[in-house]
């Protein structure tokens, strides 16, 4: 099983924890373990707020776009989800897919700012993370459903809807499941 390039789906299950409701993109997956970004729990602070913490020039398009908390895993560094740029390609990012690429360098940031960086990004603050094995089990758990991931979602949908967009991809209404199941 392999799963880069997919989206995790939280189940109900996961209440109170962390993963509450959220949707978490897988950027690296092999035999050592998994990494992946939160995409749907945007923070307090903007784009706009972090560039001008760096130094780099703000532009006021990223004022209402939040930096996500991508994850409980070093929550002080910074990650970018991005879309294919000309520099994309560079020792600054790693290509997941072709529409989705993966950096932790201050160069993304500063092109971003500059005309020709990319034309989506998202930035998270934290990943998460688990050992070889690990989220296996937790999907064999019910933790987590599975789905491949879709540009669309990542850039183009709302945070707040991001977690039933992904599911719908597997004809679920979240509404619709339960946090655990008895009998009565």
């Amino acid at each position: 099983m392999n799963l880069k390039n997919h989206f995790l789906i939280a189940m109900p299950g996961l209440s109170g924890d962390y993963f509450a409701n959220t949707l978490t993109y897988i950027c690296e997956h092999n035999e050592d373990g998994a990494m992946g970004i939160v995409v749907n729990k945007p923070s307090d602070v903007s784009i706009l707020e972090l560039l001008a913490q760096l130094n780099l020039p703000v532009d006021k398009r990223w004022l209402d776009t939040p930096v996500l908390l991508g994850g409980p895993v070093s929550r002080e560094r910074g990650f970018v989800l991005h879309s294919p740029y000309a520099r994309a390609k560079s020792e600054h990012s790693i290509e997941i897919s072709q529409d989705i690429f993966l950096s932790s360098a201050l160069e993304v940031l500063s092109d971003v700012t500059e005309s020709g960086g990319p034309d989506h990004v998202l930035v998270a603050l934290g990943y998460a993370g688990w050992q070889g094995g690990q989220l296996e089990d937790e999907i064999k758990r019910n933790a987590w459903l599975t789905t491949e991931a879709t540009a669309d979602i990542l850039f183009a949908s709302d945070f707040d809807q991001r977690l039933d967009h992904a599911a719908g991809l597997l004809g679920i209404d979240m509404r619709a499941l339960l946090a655990s199941v008895g009998h009565g």
